[in-house]
């Protein structure tokens, strides 16, 4: 029998995680979400959008004959890790392509296993015959769970440079899109990007537009929260420094500027673009001190 590919448990951001004993918490892998499928056909790896990438994760479809399984559904992250041994988003696409021995499945949940739906079962139940079929030191790797409260897990995930921690009720059962039974809690970093423009509405908070520093790239945009006289400083450089609007770009209420104003963001790490993201400073291309330091 062929089995279908399940829509994924999507889970829900929040700003902590929740305390209680009631949760099972995991680290929050910075990868491709994906599903590995084994039946009477063979092995197959699924994007969580459905699309069959089996072709690219030639490696771990070989690494998934010893799980040992007739038929399986696993959910998983595909990841690759740095030099500092993080899950590294950026390194993914290129290993995709020139480095397969690099990949790792990441599995932290069992959907079905030798005919039998597991989904109505406990997260728990499911989670305990999915460790017991993967063998330590392999490509497929189980998902531990972190041990400790979830406040002090939260503070070690964000020192050690994580993306975050996933937390996960027990007693849950698997239900494919958006759910609370499973809240990720996800750290924040501070880095530089080129500043394109400013978003200026009355009544309105005020925005700046950024853009990736090497590829010029539009990336997003960041809340202005900064103080009082970092703001002042940057509309005069915004001033100072006006442009006509990048290419294909049309927004209406922006001033754009020149290249060279670099803005310090802090934004919510592992995104390919900016989310829940604010300036925190800005400085010349030049070298400049930051304007906090004039």
């Amino acid at each position: 029998m062929r089995l279908k590919f399940v829509a994924p448990l999507m889970p829900t951001l929040v700003n902590q995680p929740p305390e209680g004993d009631g949760w099972i918490h995991e680290v929050k892998f910075d990868g491709y979400r994906s599903q590995l499928i084994i039946d009477e056909v063979g092995t197959r790896i699924y994007t969580r959008n459905g699309h069959d990438w089996t072709a690219k994760y030639r490696d771990l479809v070989q690494e998934a004959r010893g799980l040992g399984a007739e038929s399986a559904i696993v959910d998983g992250e595909i990841i690759v890790l740095n030099e500092a041994g993080l899950s590294d988003f950026g390194e993914l696409r290129k290993a995709i392509t020139r480095r397969q021995h690099d990949l790792y499945f990441v599995a932290f949940d069992l959907l079905h296993l030798n005919g039998h739906d597991l989904r109505d079962m406990a997260l728990e139940e499911r989670r305990e015959i999915l460790a017991s079929m993967i063998e330590p030191g392999g490509r497929i790797q189980f998902s531990e769970p972190l041990p400790g409260e979830a406040k002090a897990i939260f503070h070690l995930v964000d020192q050690a440079g994580l993306e975050g921690m996933v937390s996960k009720r027990r007693e849950s059962r698997y239900r494919s899109g958006p759910s609370t039974n499973w809240l990720k809690a996800k750290c924040y970093t501070v880095e530089e990007y080129e500043l394109l423009g400013v978003e200026r509405e009355a009544g309105k908070p005020a925005f700046a537009l950024m853009a990736d520093r090497a590829t010029g790239r539009y990336v997003g945009s960041a809340f202005i929260n900064s103080s009082r006289a970092i703001r002042e400083r940057l509309w005069k450089r915004v001033q100072e420094h006006a442009a006509p609007a990048p290419k294909g770009m049309k927004r209406p209420a922006t001033q754009w500027v020149k290249p060279g104003i670099i803005g310090r963001v802090k934004h919510l790490r592992g995104e390919e673009d900016l989310r829940h993201a604010s300036l925190q400073d800005f400085r010349e291309e030049d070298g400049a001190n930051p304007t906090s330091g004039e």
